[in-house]
């Protein structure tokens, strides 16, 4: 009866959450990732056979296992694709938290796998790399703090957060690892400047890193070392920057054929570090441009959706993920061609490793769910259409 007199009351219909995600997601990005991981496992199936040789493994060893870390690394990024920004800021904070546990406690139980640094824990017959975890939950953590600081009555966060990298920092210092140290200064810095830092600051944090650097060269044997051969007008062919640089200028526009480079055999990280030297001798320039324009879809798209987001913590670590992702893959390359001095550091979702290419999965599951588009994302289009 009141039904009748009142009529009854509209029923929200919510859409189910696989065409939800599936239509906001950007799926550009996601089948770049994809083609990313596709190309890691061709470059893999040549890049690993000499170690797994010199090893006495099986020949497909380093494939097989690149490809169950992969797709572990993929299910994560789905996951977390679907997950709120609110969520996000939660699992980040958390994975924040316990890698930064895991890398205070490597001086006492970690271990070096004879590089001489002390980067890795070793888990149930598997090595595992804090910092690689620590990154996407830093940038978290930083875009938290200094949205946070832009609320009226908020906390300092960009003090906070300025703190918190001189402690994140001098932890990866003593291991020692600097090229994961430049990409949490280089996160913090991209995030602040996106939280609109006067540049004098800028300047000045850039003039800290600076001396920081020129400390480490006077501290560092193996850091004054690397920059030594870097700054060094000629190159010894019998380094890996050496056979690196031969390789790409071997592989020219279209590479010496499939399983036909030489490079694999001579670099002891082929399939890690210099897995684009692989990818120039055998593929030549065209699989360069092509693994290039990849990366250059993830980053560039994922910035121009943020340029919609109106949430200050969503656009502030999206921002941050999308840089140290694409700034990561670009020090890689840039390695290998001597545009940079030389770092261990992965190419993402193609070189080899568990921790790399799961983090990775993480990083970019976190830029897909901050950049799908959001119903409030319209509705301010909309309003400024109208005005």
């Amino acid at each position: 009866m009141t039904e009748m007199v009142y009529g009854s009351s509209p029923v929200a219909v919510r859409e189910p959450v696989l065409p939800r995600w599936w239509r906001t997601v950007d799926r550009w990005t996601m089948t770049s990732v994809f083609v990313l991981f596709g190309i890691g496992l061709l470059l893999g199936l040549a890049a690993s056979v000499p170690l797994a040789s010199r090893n006495e493994l099986n020949q497909f060893f380093y494939v097989q296992r690149q490809a169950v870390f992969g797709m572990m690394a993929l299910v994560v990024m789905l996951g977390i694709s679907m997950a709120p920004p609110g969520l996000v800021r939660r699992l980040g904070i958390l994975g924040f938290l316990g890698a930064l546990i895991l890398v205070i406690a490597l001086p006492f139980v970690g271990e070096d796998h004879g590089k001489g640094a002390v980067r890795w824990l070793s888990v149930g017959g598997f090595s595992l790399q804090p910092s690689e975890f620590l990154k996407p939950g830093f940038v978290i953590v930083t875009a938290w703090l200094m949205a946070a600081a832009q609320q009226v009555g908020g906390p300092p966060g960009r003090l906070i957060s300025f703190v918190l990298l001189i402690l994140v920092v001098g932890f990866l210092a003593m291991q020692p690892d600097f090229g994961q140290s430049a990409l949490i200064v280089f996160s913090w810095g991209v995030i602040y400047f996106v939280a609109g830092a006067p540049m004098l600051l800028i300047c000045v944090v850039a003039g800290i890193v600076a001396f920081g650097g020129f400390i480490a060269y006077g501290a560092s044997e193996h850091f004054a070392r690397r920059i030594d051969g870097f700054l060094s007008p000629d190159v010894d062919p019998r380094t890996q920057l050496g056979y690196a640089a031969n390789a790409i200028q071997e592989g020219g526009f279209f590479g010496v054929g499939v399983g036909e480079g030489q490079v694999k055999w001579s670099l002891p990280d082929a399939h890690t570090d210099f897995i684009i030297a692989v990818a120039a001798e055998e593929y030549g320039l065209v699989l360069v441009l092509v693994i290039l324009a990849l990366f250059g879809i993830v980053v560039v798209r994922s910035l121009l959706r943020l340029t919609a987001e109106r949430d200050p913590f969503t656009r502030l670590a999206g921002s941050g993920l999308a840089c140290i992702f694409g700034v990561q893959a670009m020090i890689n390359m840039g390695v290998a061609v001597r545009l940079l001095p030389a770092k261990g550091m992965t190419l993402p979702f193609v070189s080899y490793g568990g921790s790399s290419i799961i983090a990775a999965g993480i990083t970019v599951g976190m830029l897909l769910a901050l950049t799908r588009t959001r119903p409030r994302d319209r509705m301010a289009e909309l309003f400024g259409r109208r005005r």
